[in-house]
């Protein structure tokens, strides 16, 4: 099953590519690797603003987690035109907005990580790093970043 046709039986659009908010660019390519930017978990089109341990349970991180990879594979997409190009998803780096005692991080990665999983299959099986961190940019609750591999 192509790319595509897997993320239309999951009901997922993939949407544009966001401009910057900053001086970066949303991707960059050497050689066979791609390097997204870090994306910003959105909720209804805004940034999902919220702490992890205060305002927001691990449960919803996945959902935000989740939201994040489709941002990416939206910008993914567009830096390689065709996501079947994909050999092989290779990191994911995911920043939590937590509070110091908040020790689910990697729970709410797995929101990114399983969908990521899901779409590519045996290529999505990625490494990863899910850190907790004091804050993010605009009080976003997670920003993911993705380095894929491509033919």
């Amino acid at each position: 099953m192509s790319i595509y046709a897997k993320l239309a039986q999951l009901g997922i659009t993939l949407p544009p590519v966001a401009a910057p908010a900053a001086a970066y660019v949303p991707f960059v390519q050497s050689g066979k690797l791609v390097f997204l930017s870090g994306h910003l978990a959105k909720k209804d089109g805004k940034v999902w603003v919220g702490q992890f341990g205060k305002t927001m349970s691990a449960e919803e991180g996945k959902a935000a987690a989740r939201a994040a990879a489709i941002d990416l594979m939206g910008t993914l997409h567009a830096a390689v035109g065709d996501l079947n190009r994909v050999k092989r998803i290779v990191k994911l780096m995911s920043l939590v907005n937590s509070t110091g005692d908040f020790t689910e991080q990697h729970l709410v990665t797995n929101g990114a990580s399983e969908l990521i999983g899901e779409v590519f299959g045996a290529k999505g099986a990625h490494a990863r790093s899910a850190f907790g961190v004091a804050q993010i940019p605009l009080g976003a609750c997670v920003e993911i970043e993705l380095i894929a591999e491509v033919d």
